[in-house]
C-alpha cells in the first residue's frame, strides 16, 4: 500500500489510529501502515508527530489529497530522502548560513537599521552565546564571507540533529532564508510567527509604508502557515 505523491486516489480507508512499533510509532489505516514512495512503512519517532501526520489522513475526504498533507509529505522525506543525503542536506544549510538574512542589514531607512539591530542582535548573541556561532554582519546586499569555523559549526549542528528534525531544519532554513532564525525555531528560542516575522523585516516596513495587494496577502499567509507547521514538527519531537 505505497502512497505516492502525484495521483489522487479516492479515500481507501475508514479508520486511522497510531500503534507502538519498531522506531516508533505507526500510523495505521484499517489496521495497515501505508508506505512511503520507496515502500518503508509510515513510522514516525514521537506519538506526538504521528498523531499530527494521523490527523491528516483522518482529514481527508472521499479523494487523498497529498499535495496538502504537509507532515505526511515531510516524514516521508525524511524517511526516504534524507537518510541517504544527510552531509549534503547539511551543507545546504551551511551555505544558507554563509549569506543568512540576519547578517545583512539594510543600509536606509534609519528607521529600519534601527529596527534590525534591536530585534536581530538579541538572535545574534544567543546564538554566538548557546550555539558557540559568531557571525558577522555588515549593510547592504554585497555578499560578506563568515568564518569557516562558523559554517563548520552549523554544518555538525545540522548533522546532529536525526532525520525527522534535519528535514525540517532545511526546510526552515528556506523558508526564513536563514539558519539561525530556523535553529532558534528548533530549540524553541523563537515560535514560528516570530521567526518569519524577523526575516523580513525590510518587507513589513515596505508593507506599513506603501500597504500591500491581495496576492502577497496569501503568500504571506501561507508562509506564516508554514513556520506555524514547522514549530508543532519541532515540538512534537521534543
Amino acid at each position: 500500500m505505497a502512497a505516492g505523491f502525484d495521483a489522487a486516489p479516492k479515500r481507501f480507508y475508514n479508520a486511522v489510529d497510531i500503534s507502538p512499533a519498531q522506531g516508533g510509532f505507526a500510523v495505521r489505516l484499517d489496521g495497515r501502515v501505508p508506505k512511503s514512495p520507496r515502500l518503508a512503512p509510515l513510522v514516525l519517532p514521537t506519538f506526538a508527530l504521528a498523531r499530527r501526520v494521523a490527523a491528516e489522513w483522518e482529514g481527508q475526504g472521499e479523494t487523498i489529497l497529498l499535495s496538502g498533507m504537509t507532515a505526511t509529505r515531510r516524514a516521508f522525506t525524511a524517511i526516504d530522502q534524507v537518510p541517504p543525503s544527510r552531509v549534503q542536506v547539511a551543507d545546504e544549510i551551511a551555505r544558507y548560513a554563509g549569506s543568512d538574512v540576519l547578517c545583512y542589514m539594510a543600509e536606509a531607512p534609519a528607521s529600519l537599521v534601527e529596527r534590525q539591530g534591536k530585534a536581530w542582535l538579541p538572535i545574534l548573541n544567543w546564538a554566538e552565546k548557546d550555539l558557540n556561532l559568531s557571525f558577522v554582519q555588515t549593510r547592504g546586499i554585497v555578499h560578506l564571507p563568515q568564518r569557516d569555523e562558523t559554517l563548520d559549526a552549523v554544518r555538525d549542528l545540522a548533522l546532529a540533529a536525526d532525520d525527522m528534525a534535519l528535514t525540517a531544519l532545511a526546510e526552515a532554513t528556506a523558508l526564513f532564508g536563514s539558519a539561525i532564525l530556523a535553529l532558534a525555531l528548533q530549540r524553541g528560542r523563537l515560535d514560528g510567527a516570530t521567526a518569519l516575522d524577523l526575516s523580513r523585516l525590510d518587507e513589513i516596513a515596505q508593507i506599513e509604508a506603501w500597504g500591500m495587494d491581495e496576492e502577497a496577502v496569501a503568500r504571506i499567509a501561507d508562509h506564516h502557515r508554514q513556520a506555524q507547521d514547522l514549530q508543532g514538527w519541532f515540538e512534537g519531537l521534543a
